[in-house]
């Protein structure tokens, strides 16, 4: 088998793995592959999960992922259902977002077979210097932006995090005083003295 032959057969291999990859967003950094896991593993099983860094901010957080799906059709029920559907993971305050794969979304993509890429160096008073010099620009505004959306979302999960945990505090020690009642006579007693009737669950 010639080179051509090996690259094109890469390539089609690579395909059939996109097609079964779906692309999450919208995730908490405090997310971990056991979590992504957890939560997808009730669509099916779950080969793969590669973490996108962010590297357009000063941290290395990654907030969205490449899950691996073992068909596309289990590929296809994850996207159908979280779009349709609000879809938590680790008390994110907004629901995540799942989109099918893109091939320019993996970094261990094939080249594709007949395409050829050609770089050169730009001169300043070459047009496209002045573009390029736009985008660089463009860049950093974004990764500012982007460390400040990063700083809004991490606060809000710890007050939602905070919230969960003194809610879950609250119920336990309601049931905790119920579980008391019942089991120490007292609320036999109390259902005597009001005239009510207690029925044994």
């Amino acid at each position: 088998m010639d080179s051509t032959s090996t690259a094109e057969t890469d390539y089609a291999v690579f395909l059939e793995k996109v097609k079964r990859t779906v692309y999450i967003d919208n995730l908490s950094p405090q997310v971990t592959e056991s979590v992504v896991r957890t939560a997808l593993g009730q669509f099916g099983t779950v080969k793969n999960v590669q973490f996108i860094p962010n590297y357009t901010g000063p941290k290395n957080i990654p907030c969205c992922a490449l899950v691996e799906m073992e068909c596309p059709r289990q590929a296809k029920a994850v996207v159908l259902e979280i779009t349709q559907f609000p879809f938590m993971m680790s008390g994110m305050p907004r629901p995540v977002r799942a989109f099918r794969a893109e091939e320019e979304m993996f970094d261990d993509c094939p080249i594709k077979p007949g395409r050829r890429i050609q770089c050169r160096w730009v001169d300043r008073k070459d047009p496209d210097f002045e573009v390029a010099s736009k985008i660089k620009r463009l860049v950093r505004k974004h990764a500012a932006e982007d460390l400040f959306l990063l700083q809004q979302q991490l606060a809000q999960e710890e007050k939602l995090a905070k919230q969960q945990d003194e809610t879950l505090k609250a119920n336990y020690k309601k049931f905790s005083i119920i579980d008391n009642v019942v089991s120490d006579g007292t609320a036999p007693g109390l259902a005597k003295l009001y005239n009510m009737k207690v029925f044994d669950a």
